[in-house]
């Protein structure tokens, strides 16, 4: 999907920096991720950008940064920011894209509270992720964060003491822990966390979350709603999700496994088809050890020469560059590696159309470090063997790859079946005998998608 271009609105002299993802019958009004980076860094993250992708799936999606954050404005007056000039944004946004009913999806539990009973007749439904309506301690609250703590967190965010607080309290292994190890996402992390905010702004905005309490607003939610939350989350816990739902009539409590604050990390996938379960009321479940897939070789072309003619300083560091370029097109296009195959890969995907994107993906990147990738697909019925696949569709898959010529993404007939309206084009390469497999199979290049 082709990230939207960004448009404004106006709330009283502030301009609101939005965006709409998808055309879907059911509008999901997105207000974020718990954090103050931009909507404007999703493109450049792609675990984050193929959650977006997925919830675009489900409907219409309405993302929008509130005023002060990224791409928005920030009034003069640090005090005019609040929950409530929040909320006055969403509906700003929401009214310039003729938005009059949306479901409303928030990890910041006291803003979806906010809104929802504001604006109920506004308000489809509540979709509330690893939210809490109170993050520090209180004698009726001792599931809350402790106050010393609170502030030892806060202390560690301070750009003009760097080094401070406990490195177990940093944001990013708080927030996300699953991705804390990954140089690529550290190093996005921390330049996307410094352009969502000024310090300034970030610490008036930390201060407004962290003192913020609307467990009173839990029994006035008449929305259907549905609280999903991490078991093993730190901050904040399940049980901050377990009390939200308590307390809203006839909400919805699921525990997700994993331990990541931050919706795109982790296992993204189990969190978005319990929204999308509830969104659209349908939900695909494959099956324990076979499973429906794509299947994704790929080879680099004359890797030999190619060593022989760079040298081996430079032919390392094209292989080092390689594997971080198969790393980031894999997670934006939600593809499960496998294994290396020698000079390519082995990946599975549960998307015929996110498998062809990535191979080209992959293929042009390849162009951009001087060497020539080649690249076949299949779809098929694999068996899971640990964290090796099996079955005739591998087998297939790797025949097409062994049929295509440098710079070439093959796809065999089924895959070109599947993708059928997705606005993929294919040229015929006509029928082939691939070895070992009985018949003829007809195949197709890749020629735009």
């Amino acid at each position: 999907m082709q990230i939207p271009e960004t448009h404004y609105a106006r709330r009283r002299g502030l301009h609101i920096g939005y965006q709409v993802w998808g055309d879907g019958p059911v509008d999901i009004l997105d207000f974020g991720s718990g954090t103050f980076i931009s909507i404007d860094e999703t493109g450049d993250q792609p675990r984050w950008l193929r959650y977006t992708e997925r919830l675009a799936a489900c409907g219409r999606l309405i993302r929008f940064d509130p005023s002060g954050i990224g791409l928005s404005d920030t009034p003069a007056d640090l005090g005019e920011l609040s929950f409530d000039a929040w909320v006055d944004d969403a509906i700003t946004v929401m009214d310039e894209v003729g938005s009059t009913r949306a479901v409303v999806l928030a990890v910041s539990g006291s803003l979806a509270l906010m809104f929802a009973t504001r604006y109920p007749e506004r308000t489809e439904s509540l979709v509330l992720v690893n939210a809490s309506v109170r993050f520090t301690e209180a004698d009726d609250y001792p599931i809350g964060v402790p106050y010393e703590l609170m502030e030892e967190f806060r202390a560690g965010l301070d750009p003009d003491h760097p080094g401070e607080g406990s490195d177990d309290l940093r944001d990013l292994r708080l927030f996300a822990p699953s991705a804390a190890d990954d140089p690529d996402f550290q190093r996005w992390w921390e330049r996307a966390s410094r352009r969502g905010a000024a310090p300034a702004t970030s610490a008036f905005l930390g201060a407004l979350v962290s003192q913020v309490d609307s467990r009173h607003l839990l029994p006035r939610v008449t929305a259907p709603t549905l609280v999903l939350h991490r078991q093993d989350a730190l901050a904040p816990s399940v049980e901050h999700g377990q009390y939200i739902a308590d307390r809203i009539p006839g909400a919805r409590f699921v525990a997700l496994p994993g331990d990541d604050v931050v919706p795109y990390t982790g296992d993204l996938d189990a969190l978005v088809d319990e929204i999308q379960e509830f969104v659209t009321g349908e939900r695909y479940q494959p099956g324990p050890d076979r499973v429906l897939a794509t299947i994704l070789f790929t080879d680099i072309v004359d890797s030999t020469a190619n060593a022989a003619r760079m040298g081996d300083r430079r032919w390392t560091q094209v292989l080092l560059d390689h594997d971080g370029l198969v790393r980031h097109q894999l997670d934006r296009f939600g593809g499960r590696f496998v294994k290396d195959t020698g000079d390519g890969l082995l990946a599975t995907f549960d998307s015929p159309a996110r498998a062809i994107r990535c191979a080209l993906a992959l293929r042009d990147g390849a162009g951009h470090l001087g060497i020539q990738m080649r690249a076949g697909l299949h779809a098929g019925e694999i068996e899971w063997r640990g964290e090796d696949v099996g079955g005739i569709a591998v087998h297939v898959a790797a025949r097409v790859v062994a049929t295509a010529v440098a710079g070439e993404v093959l796809a065999s007939n089924t895959v070109v079946d599947l993708v059928e309206g997705a606005g993929i084009t294919f040229t015929d390469r006509g029928e082939h005998t691939l070895k070992g497999v009985p018949g003829l199979r007809r195949l197709w290049t890749v020629t735009g998608a």
